[in-house]
């Protein structure tokens, strides 16, 4: 639904101011979802052993991939305009949903 939502947010962008507030706050919404079940999925998925490790990665590279979009942004901005900005991001979510595929499918005994 994240994903939907930066490939949307376009959408509305000449809309009333409203209607945009309304759109970023759902699209915020998913994006705090997104975040809880990508931790609870690195509980469940990892060794107990390296859970505590497994998590302050996740939430590392998580950071690390925030300030690079922070970069990013402002400069997809001067090249598309901000109207489109935000639709190549969700290519995260897309590459999130591949991953959670990879992870549902059964391990060899």
């Amino acid at each position: 639904m994240s994903g939907a939502c930066c490939l949307a947010i376009g959408l509305v962008f000449t809309a009333s101011p409203w209607l945009v507030v309304v759109a970023v706050w759902v699209w915020g919404f998913f994006v705090v979802a997104d975040s809880a079940q990508f931790s609870s999925m690195v509980t469940e998925s990892a060794p107990r052993h390296a859970v505590g490790t497994a998590l302050t990665l996740q939430t590392s590279l998580g950071f690390l991939l925030t300030m690079a979009t922070i970069q990013l942004v402002p400069m997809l901005a001067g090249v598309a305009g901000w109207r489109w900005t935000f639709a190549p991001l969700a290519i995260g979510p897309a590459l999130g949903i591949l991953a959670i595929a990879r992870l549902d499918r059964p391990r060899p005994a």
